[in-house]
């Protein structure tokens, strides 16, 4: 085989892989992609932490009126209202992580109870600039 025909076999071999400037190519774009994407990920996980908190707030207290209504006294406890049926699990707080860390206000005459309503006990403040403990 002459010198010019293994020259042109050589130049019309197929590649079996990339380049390191396609791959360095490839990874700035995706670490270009990323840094565009995650903020906006870990701002719509906090978003929906407050939207699940609102909501187990205003559930909770809508129950421990049902509560009031129906035996005219507050429960004496969260786990009351699970006793009694009146929900199927003690909500979690979304931002601690726990059904154990609710912050318990007892109503202003102790003998109708202990549970009047109940805050976060997370530090910190909502998008809106509200401390947790507020709503």
């Amino acid at each position: 085989m002459s010198t010019k025909a293994r020259y042109t076999s050589l130049m019309r071999a197929p590649r079996d892989g990339f380049t390191l400037i396609e791959l360095l190519v490839v990874l700035a774009i995706v670490a270009f992609l990323l840094t565009l994407s995650l903020p906006r990920y870990f701002h719509s996980i906090d978003k929906s932490k407050e939207t699940i908190l609102k909501e187990n707030l205003r559930v909770t207290r809508e129950t421990i009126d049902k509560y009031y209504d129906d035996t005219g006294h507050y429960p004496d406890s969260l786990q009351d209202l699970v006793d009694h049926h009146y929900l199927r699990a003690l909500p979690v707080d979304p931002l601690t992580g726990s059904n154990s860390t609710w912050v318990i206000i007892p109503p202003d005459d102790s003998t109708k109870g202990a549970v009047y309503t109940l805050k976060s006990s997370a530090s910190g403040q909502t998008a809106e600039g509200t401390p947790y403990a507020d709503l």
